[in-house]
């Protein structure tokens, strides 16, 4: 039997949009995103993606479920940048066989970032220091209150080279570009999408609309009636009551994560564009 609700679906593309800086929680939710798609048998996704990047495991995961839902569900999947789809963003994008960017779509920044914080001065000048008991020399790797050896240096930067590798190499598959293709713009610099689409980055410029459209055509839909549905986490109960609340909040709300996201990463290797 095939329910009803499967019957509207398979005339309608999926969308999920991925905002703001990539960690566990946009894990959860991206992958609790794509069950949805599969459950109920969506033809196509819009995937909208507007992230300055993030961890690596969790742009790993998603990119992996992007594959996944591809290959083996068939579901033609079209990525949508948004104003900024860059280092991790590019990395979950490139899963999508499919991308779109607009003009000036802030993207690239391929490369990978570990950074600690030397205390060390300011905590002599107040007088404070630590006593570390540890069972290896580099246990306390990118402690806060000393500077790191040139061993340890050379142990990040072999973790960062081969983070490194990783990214290139998926670009550079997703994309169907040689390795040392990608090498040659993946410095870390950012371009917009008119550049991105030069370099094989994108397949083509254009709004959201555009990609939807595009979707459609790929799935067999009629492009001028095929409806999206957003698959997004319900908002809370007071949210709902209180029509513009979570915009009125919007400002410190976003300082708020982006904090929270710092001291959650602290020590990670992360794909991060930093403006």
């Amino acid at each position: 039997m095939v329910w009803p609700f499967r019957k509207k679906t398979r005339k309608q593309i999926a969308r999920i949009e991925i905002t703001g800086a990539i960690a566990s929680e946009t894990r959860k939710q991206v992958l609790k995103a794509f069950k949805t798609v599969e459950e109920k048998k969506f033809p196509a996704l819009l995937l909208r993606i507007d992230s300055p990047g993030g961890t690596v495991g969790d742009s790993q995961e998603i990119y992996a479920a992007l594959q996944r839902l591809q290959q083996e569900k068939n579901v033609k999947v079209v990525a949508s940048f948004g104003n900024i789809s860059a280092s991790g963003g590019v990395y979950i994008g490139v899963g999508a066989k499919h991308i779109v960017a607009n003009p000036g779509t802030i993207t690239g920044s391929i490369g990978v970032i570990l950074r600690g914080n030397n205390l060390e001065r300011l905590l002599d000048k107040i007088g404070v220091s630590f006593k570390v008991v540890k069972s290896g020399p580099y246990k306390d790797i990118l402690a806060f209150d000393r500077q790191l050896t040139h061993e340890e240096e050379q142990i990040l930067q072999e973790l960062i080279d081969t983070s490194y590798q990783q990214f290139v190499q998926t670009v550079a598959q997703g994309r169907n570009l040689d390795v040392e293709t990608v090498k040659n713009f993946a410095d870390g610099r950012i371009f917009t999408g008119q550049q991105a689409l030069e370099l094989g980055i994108v397949d083509r410029l254009g709004t959201e609309e555009d990609a939807r459209r595009w979707a459609a055509q790929l799935a067999g839909l009629d492009p001028d009636k095929a409806e999206c549905y957003t698959i997004e986490e319900p908002k809370p109960l007071i949210d709902r009551l209180i029509p513009g609340r979570g915009q009125a909040k919007s400002g410190l709300g976003a300082a708020i994560n982006w904090v929270e996201f710092e001291l959650a990463t602290c020590g990670q290797p992360l794909w991060l564009y930093r403006p």
